[in-house]
């Protein structure tokens, strides 16, 4: 499954537990806390790995950089202490130092390309999530829009159920008052003229 699928599994649920709740006056439902937490939990973790790895990527954004700094100034470290040598156990002090300036160029290069290389895919991948997660957003968004416009008509049906309910009721009423008065006035014939008066 893959985790688009299950975002909106997840939605889903999270709808059936709406619908679980005990309804309120207008639109509202009491949910239990931990049934939402839990389905909300399960969402964030459902998210696409992109945005998590872009997260990631982000908060090591400095560590990378840090890193590739350290392993610069060691690799210059490391050819400083060999020119030393090599000048200290030979005459060629220019081929040297011209070597160890091209390394020293060489690394400082390197590891501008490494460090623009890790920023260039920290901001592609972030704009990817962002990208994804708008459209999961804007999905819930229709999503929700949807579920409460079908929410309206089901109330609205039910309040039509519940008036029509209402006036098949009053009818009931009546013609049982009539038949009442009927009753009566074929039990009291001396009655009969005041029952159809009124």
């Amino acid at each position: 499954m893959n985790s688009q699928q299950k975002v909106y599994d997840l939605m889903s649920e999270l709808e059936d537990a709406l619908d679980k709740g005990l309804p309120l006056p207008g639109y509202f439902a009491i949910v239990k806390k931990d049934t939402v937490t839990n389905i909300l939990d399960d969402l964030y973790a459902a998210l696409p790995d992109e945005i998590k790895e872009a997260r990631s990527l982000l908060r090591r954004k400095d560590e990378l950089q840090y890193e590739a700094q350290q392993k610069a100034e060691k690799i210059i470290n490391d050819a400083q202490n060999e020119a030393s040598r090599l000048l200290s156990e030979s005459d060629i002090l220019r081929q040297v130092q011209k070597k160890v300036d091209e390394i020293k160029e060489q690394v400082i290069t390197e590891c501008e390309e490494i460090k623009r290389k890790a920023i260039d895919e920290a901001e592609s991948i972030r704009y990817q999530a962002i990208d994804e997660a708008t459209k999961i957003k804007d999905g819930a968004s229709v999503y929700a829009e949807q579920l409460l416009v079908n929410l309206e008509q089901n109330l609205s049906q039910m309040q039509e159920v519940v008036k029509n309910g209402q006036v098949a009721l009053e009818k009931r009423r009546m013609e049982a008052e009539a038949q009442t008065s009927s009753n009566y006035a074929n039990q009291r014939p001396e009655y009969v003229q005041d029952f159809s008066m009124r």
